[in-house]
């Protein structure tokens, strides 16, 4: 019995301890606390005034040495009465964030409770989910996303929901959201993506601009990803969905509105020239550190940069001496079609020094340093290169890759051991037979870097262009055809990559922004990992075959009194020309695009007949001139500086057999790089590399001083002409060693000509 007791006696306890009676008293003690803190709150908090985003202050940017670059963050705001926005666009904004607006009491109890929750958890943080504690957050708080912002929000939200009518609460929301473009209030966005006065906007347009609240910059139409423009799309369906719903917008209407593309973007005054894009790319990369735009725009930012100042003269300077200078923009269609881009980097500190965006940012917005939509086409190839040595990759027959190494340079030759077929042409289908890699860097054979590729494996090619810095975009398949630079990259990209391999193989993330520091907190500005992105002898082989380049090839041009190391690239249809290169102390990457302008879309197109009249644009022609016109000033005329490299074999010179099949370029032609396409139908059958490197014809036969016509020479002479022998016609078509190319994913090139992204 005595066991039986215990237990029970067990349960009276606890029941006398937990009985309905305490434990709905303590329910209801709990409730009255929690109404009674409320009220406390709802007391003591009031209906504070204007914070400090509505009288913002201006961002100051500065170059390295402290002089001030520029001044931003005057507010582009002009505030409009809800009586000068037609109906249908106020619905709109409804119909996006918050359908009960007119019917609630200012909060959402059970959505502000849903976001304050996830923000306590770290699981999401979550702003307010009625109109009116938006208008709240925008004009009386801060953007910071807190559990006490959230409390304040909440109750002065149901305040101002007392004090303030609804089409007020409506007009203040709608005039201080934040729209991307810098652009506050709904009558600068108007202007800023249509052109037109907020009281002219149409339901379609109204619901885009509703739709932008969400995310700003990600869903800007003219420079968001395909991603950005599915989501914003999305997005704009389901406001006017919403509106058709609430009986605001009549299905058969509804059917018939098309999503309205905004115009492209004008900068503010005061951006102009190289200013506005170096801003912008600042303001960016300060995103990228988790600085919200709407926090940028605020204001109070003082802003160092790592641009050099007397160099960003010197780029700018040499763009205008090599190319500007030549060009008709107005008078002639085809010279207003070439965009120049560039961007030099400090390899030592990953420092951006210097960066060239096109011709002004108030003519051109868009900044060709930083775009991503051409292909960087041959100057990819030292990746393909670096990733063999990385990887000590063999041949298809068991040999070692490096620079001595010898590929059969037959143009069209299929590629051997891979389950996509990819046939090249090099440049004008000339067969080179057997050659090492460093004359097949030299003059950039497209058929020796396709089976390069090939032998490395095109994925271990695109981990190490990852591991570069290169970013994973559109087009960037892991397949031959990527050995010829098929994927998108922008000069950023590619000085970041090259800067890589001039650091014997140390990470170099490029970084534009120095030091940030707002009145109350400091930014985290990027740092360098010095992690070893490839092996410092696969860095310096490469470093030691583009030297090659500079001193034999097709990037002779770039040659000064320096060391340099460099690569020439040409995309398809010549639409890009590219030159990339380096010494040890400053690594550069300048580009030609080919962009047309003058229709509602940009579009692609060639480079030919617009820099070198009647002849292809090539990356060892303008692009080149310009690198070296610019690092001779960089460097003050010259410089003592030498690669410190660690490499096994190569010479930086020839080191080939002349192409056969074909004519051999006279001394009086200029190297070239035209891109070829693919075949359409590869041949079925495929022949191996040679087992063994060939004991004969590996160099050119020297010339005869004596010669009445010019012997035979390699496709790149390594300085400018002076022999006294017969020589072509000054305006001789250039050809051109560069492809690209040509096709993605082993497919033939059909492409047409792409949109900027």
């Amino acid at each position: 019995m005595g066991r039986t007791d215990k237990p029970q006696a067990k349960k009276r306890g606890i029941r006398r301890l937990f009985t309905w009676k305490k434990l709905l008293g303590t329910f209801f003690t709990v409730c009255l606390l929690a109404v009674g803190g409320l009220c406390a709150v709802y007391f003591m908090v009031p209906v504070p005034t204007a914070n400090a985003e509505a009288t913002m202050q201006s961002n100051i940017y500065k170059y390295s040495n402290g002089k001030i670059l520029a001044r931003t963050g005057e507010i582009n705001r002009e505030i409009v009465g809800l009586d000068k926005i037609p109906l249908p666009v106020q619905q709109a904004f409804v119909a996006a964030e918050n359908k009960t607006f007119y019917t609630d009491h200012g909060v959402d109890i059970k959505g502000t409770t849903r976001a304050a929750w996830n923000t306590l958890t770290g699981k999401a943080k979550q702003g307010g989910s009625t109109i009116t504690q938006q208008y709240v957050k925008n004009y009386f708080l801060s953007q910071d996303q807190t559990a006490t912002r959230k409390l304040k929000e909440m109750v002065i939200a149901v305040k101002v929901d007392q004090e303030m009518s609804k089409p007020e609460i409506l007009a203040g929301y709608i005039n201080t959201s934040y729209y991307g473009r810098s652009a506050y209030g709904i009558q600068a966005a108007a202007r800023s993506y249509y052109g037109t006065d907020a009281s002219r906007l149409t339901t379609a347009q109204g619901a885009y601009l509703a739709s932008l609240l969400q995310a700003p910059n990600q869903y800007d139409w003219t420079s968001a990803s395909a991603t950005g423009r599915g989501l914003v799309e999305e997005r704009w369906n389901y406001v006017l969905d919403n509106m058709v719903e609430m009986g605001w917008l009549p299905a058969a209407e509804r059917a018939g509105l098309k999503f309205p593309a905004p115009k492209a973007p004008k900068p503010l005054p005061g951006m102009e020239g190289q200013t506005g894009y170096i801003v912008e790319a600042a303001n960016q990369e300060l995103m990228r550190q988790g600085v919200s735009e709407e926090d940028i725009k605020a204001g109070g930012w003082t802003i160092t940069l790592n641009i050099d100042e007397q160099k960003q003269k010197d780029l700018v300077a040499a763009v205008d001496e090599q190319m500007e200078e030549k060009l008709d923009r107005k008078g002639d269609k085809k010279d207003a079609t070439v965009q120049a881009g560039a961007t030099s980097v400090d390899p030592k500190t990953g420092g951006v020094v210097a960066m060239y965006g096109g011709v002004g940012a108030t003519e051109h917005w868009m900044s060709n340093a930083t775009r991503r939509d051409y292909q960087p086409a041959s100057t990819f190839k030292p990746i393909v290169l670096a990733s063999a040595v990385d990887n000590m990759a063999m041949t298809q027959d068991g040999r070692e890759i490096g620079l001595d190494t010898v590929y059969d340079g037959t143009s069209k030759r299929p590629v051997v051991g891979s389950e996509i077929p990819f046939a090249p042409e090099n440049e004008d289908d000339r067969s080179y037979g057997p050659v090492t890699v460093q004359r097949a860097t030299n003059s950039s054979i497209n058929s020796v870097y396709a089976q390069m590729i090939v032998d490395v494996g095109p994925a271990k090619a695109k981990k190490t262009a990852l591991a570069l810095g290169m970013k994973d975009g559109q087009d960037f398949g892991a397949t031959p055809a990527m050995s010829l630079g098929t994927m998108g990259a922008s000069t950023l990209d590619m000085a970041g990559a090259y800067a890589t391999l001039d650091n014997h193989g140390k990470k170099v993330t490029p970084t534009l922004v120095k030091a940030a520091e707002h009145r109350d907190r400091q930014v985290d500005t990027v740092r360098q990992s010095g992690e070893q992105a490839v092996s410092r002898k696969a860095a310096d082989t490469v470093t030691q075959a583009m030297r090659g380049v500079v001193q034999d090839g097709s990037g002779f041009r770039a040659a000064g009194d320096y060391q340099a190391a460099g690569k020439t690239g040409t995309s398809e249809n010549n639409r890009s020309a590219w030159f990339v290169g380096y010494t040890p102390e400053l690594v550069t990457a300048v580009a030609l695009f080919g962009e047309d302008t003058s229709g509602k879309i940009a579009e692609q197109v060639t480079l030919t007949d617009t820099v070198d009249p009647g002849r292809r644009a090539n990356g060892g022609g303008v692009p080149a001139k310009i690198w070296g016109a610019y690092t001779e000033r960089a460097l003050d005329g010259g410089s003592d500086a030498e690669f410190d490299l660690e490499t096994e074999g190569g010479s930086g010179g020839g080191g080939g057999a002349e192409p056969t099949g074909t004519r051999s370029p006279t001394a009086s032609e200029e190297p070239s790089e035209e891109p070829t396409r693919e075949p359409t139908t590869p041949p079925a059958t495929t022949t191996a590399p040679p087992t063994t490197p060939p004991t004969t014809a590996t160099t050119p036969p020297p010339p005869t001083e004596t010669a009445t016509t010019p012997p035979p020479v390699t496709e790149e002479p390594t300085q400018e002409p002076t022999t006294t022998a017969t020589v072509q016609p000054p305006d001789t078509e250039v050809p051109d060693p560069e492809n690209t190319g040509g096709s993605q994913n082993g497919l033939p090139a059909t492409r047409g000509t792409q949109q900027p992204r």
